[in-house]
Order: structure tokens, then sequence, then C-alpha cells
């Protein structure tokens, strides 16, 4: 059997004349549909079709079914799924999951507000942490969408999920009656509890239905060695925070007092929220401590150090205002005269910060005080 030549990021599929795949697919299928993808994703993917083995063609096939203006969203999946995903999730169930993702980001009134990375690693995954692989999308879609589409924003929508979610579907807390901790949004339903996981997966995978970027969040360790905590953070201008079938306002929960006192130096000690995105940090799941692939971002500081920081616009240009920490974003607006983010206070910020009706972006560290209440002015003279 003859191969096409292979391009460098091509060459691990060279593994397959060793250990040929179970179906048809060969060197020059991967190939193509490689080709059919943003060039930045294409040498992770093609890593990512060696490693599914006999499910390779399940996956080339998603490549291919999507809309090209979809496969970048495939491309993400495919890039940072864990293996477990690569050998078993098939075309169907991607396909689905990227075009009710889209279909939720196009409906939701602040849909054409989100970023697009936030959309990639936070609404379009389809799981949160090891969960079972549930097709939930198109169902917490038709559901929920309906009433997401009466609020104005991510957070209000979020809230309400939070209330309605857990009576729509009969699921309620118990620390014993669960039949395990990180019960998929099926399995709650079916055993009718869940633990403080359960529940969080649950309405993380509500929001995402309905364009609401979230992630799972939670502490393996409290300050006083009570045990473990499981909650969600959601996107509204910035990322905060709610206890799952715990309605009441962002960023108020019983578990502030704990969070102030995590450590940030001390994994198992520490706050962590989940990222579809490889990050060089793995989830600490205590459920089962063997599990390295989940990847997760260390927010201890948000919660240890959160403050409200005041941002005055410097000129008369309004500008759209952009926090990035470690590269990732933080927070997100328009300013147009004075805005507020909660921050974690003592770190160094990168601002980007892009004048209304221009393109330019002007980028910057901001490095924001542990300490008082004076306004950082930032605007589109600062280059």
């Amino acid at each position: 059997m003859l191969f096409r030549t292979l391009c460098l990021p091509h060459l691990v599929l060279f593994a397959l004349v060793v250990a040929p795949l179970a179906g048809p697919v060969l060197a020059d299928d991967v190939s193509d549909a490689a080709a059919l993808l943003p060039a930045q994703y294409r040498a992770d993917v093609t890593k990512s079709l060696a490693k599914a083995g006999g499910n390779a063609a399940e996956l080339i096939g998603a490549i291919r079914a999507v809309k090209a203006e979809q496969r970048e969203a495939v491309a993400y999946l495919l890039a940072y799924m864990p293996e477990r995903d690569l050998v078993s999730l098939k075309k169907d169930f991607i396909g689905e999951n990227v075009e009710y993702s889209f279909r939720a980001l196009a409906e939701a009134p602040w849909g054409k507000d989100i970023p697009r990375e936030l959309f990639l690693n936070d609404i379009l995954p389809y799981a949160s942490i090891n969960e079972r692989r549930d097709r939930w999308r198109k169902d917490f879609f038709d559901r929920f969408m309906p009433l997401a589409k009466k609020c104005k924003t991510p957070g209000e929508a979020a809230l309400m999920l939070n209330r309605t979610v857990f009576p729509t579907l009969g699921v309620r807390y118990h620390g014993s009656k669960r039949p395990k901790p990180d019960q998929s949004p099926y399995e709650s339903t079916e055993a009718k509890f869940a633990s403080c996981t359960g529940l969080s997966v649950m309405l993380i995978d509500a929001c995402r239905a309905v364009g609401v970027p979230a992630r799972f969040a939670g502490v393996p360790i409290w300050y006083n060695k009570s045990g473990n905590h499981s909650w969600v953070e959601v996107w509204d201008r910035q990322w905060n925070f709610t206890g799952a079938a715990e309605p009441g306002k962002l960023n108020h929960a019983w578990f502030n007092g704990n969070a102030r006192r995590a450590d940030v130096n001390r994994r198992m000690f520490s706050i962590y929220a989940s990222s579809f995105r490889r990050t060089g940090t793995s989830f600490p799941l205590v459920w089962n401590r063997s599990i390295k692939y989940v990847p997760a971002v260390n927010v201890s500081p948000f919660y240890t150090a959160r403050r409200t920081v005041k941002f005055r616009l410097k000129g008369k240009t309004p500008a759209e205002l952009l926090l990035r920490l470690d590269g990732r974003i933080v927070a997100k607006d328009m300013l147009k005269d004075t805005i507020e983010f909660e921050l974690a206070g003592g770190l160094t910020y990168q601002a980007e910060i892009t004048p209304l009706g221009s393109k330019k972006v002007v980028k910057k560290p901001i490095a924001v005080p542990a300490k008082g209440d004076d306004a950082i002015e930032v605007g589109p003279g600062d280059d």
C-alpha cells in the first residue's frame, strides 16, 4: 500500500503503518481532513487522530460533516480531547454538540459579546471533568433556551438556571444517596440526587447549552481540612462564581469565608477552575486521584485577594478593555467612562485596549494594587 508523502506535522502518522487502524483510515484520509482545519490546529489534530485508533474514521467524519465556519470548533475539540474520548466519541455526538453550541451563541441576546476563546473553551466543550459523556446538548437547549432568551445578560441567565434546572430535572443534593460524586447530568436525573460535584456539572451543562460560558471550580481540601467542595464559575463581563442549586447573587455563597483562606502555594488547598484547553496543570480530583487529564487553572487569588477595581477612560474615545492573566481572559467590557471589575489585587494583568470603531489594539501591563480606591486610567492613547 502506497501512502502520500506527509509533511512534518503528519510524521506521527507513520505509527499507523506499524499499528494499522481497525477502520479503513489511511494517511491520505487524515491529511485531507487536517487540511480542512485552521493551520494552528493541524499538528495537534493529526496527533489526536493517530491516538484514536479504530475511531479515527468517526472523528474524520465529524470534520467533514460540519459547515466550514464550524470546523475550528471541531478542530478545538479534537486538539484537546482526552484519549478516552478520542477512542469513543462518534461523529453524530460531536456534530450535534458543535451545531447546538453555535445555535446557542446565535440565539442568546449576549452571544455577540462573548469572546471567541471563551466560546471555544467554556461553551463548546461537552464535558467539565471526568463525568460520563452524555448527549445533553440538544436536550438542554430545547428545555432552557426559551427561558434564557428572556434574560438580558449571561449572569442573569445563569441565576435563572440555578433556580430552574434542578426542580425541572427533579434533582436534589444529598451527600450519601447519590451513587457517586462525579455523576453526569443523566446519571443525576436517574438517581434524583447528586453531590455538589454532580450538581455543578449539571448547571455548567445547562449554562453552556444556552450560550453562557461556564466552568467547573472547586477546592480539593478546605483550609481547615473539613473536606472538598465544588461549584460553578460563569462569565458575565468577567468570571463570577455561584454554588449549584444554591440560588442567590453571583459571588455571594456560603463558602466565601472558606475560599478566602485558600492557599495558592499548596496544591491540595488551592482553588481550581477547569479548562478544556491544556494548561500544564491538572485538576486534583479527590474522588479519583489517578486521573490527570482534566486541565485546570489555579484561581485561588480571585478568592483570597478579590477586590473591586475601577477603570476610568483616559481621553474621549470609548474603548473595549480586555484583561488577561497568564494569557487567559479574566475580564472584558466597553469603557465609556468608568467601569468596575472584581479582580485579584496584587497581580499584574495584560490589558488590551481597542478604540471604538478601530481594529488597533494597544497592549500594556496593568498592576492592580492589593488595596486602595483610586481608579486606574486607561485609554486608546496608552501606546
